[in-house]
């Protein structure tokens, strides 16, 4: 069985991201955060958190 939002676990794994500054980005605690990832949600707020995941790992590549 597929886990809800997937993609977006996939994605904060692979640019190397702790959730807690994914969700800080996003305005949540990264309890909040974790518990919104349970359930599948909208294009909308998925495309925001791609990218958030974006900007936070250009961020992680400038300071190297």
């Amino acid at each position: 069985m597929k886990r809800a939002n997937e993609d977006i676990r996939k994605a904060i794994v692979e640019a190397n991201l702790k959730y807690y500054l994914v969700a800080n980005a996003y305005g949540l605690s990264d309890g909040n955060f974790t518990r919104l990832l349970r359930f599948e949600i909208s294009k909308d707020k998925k495309e925001k958190i791609f990218k958030i995941i974006e900007d936070l790992k250009q961020n992680q590549a400038d300071k190297v």
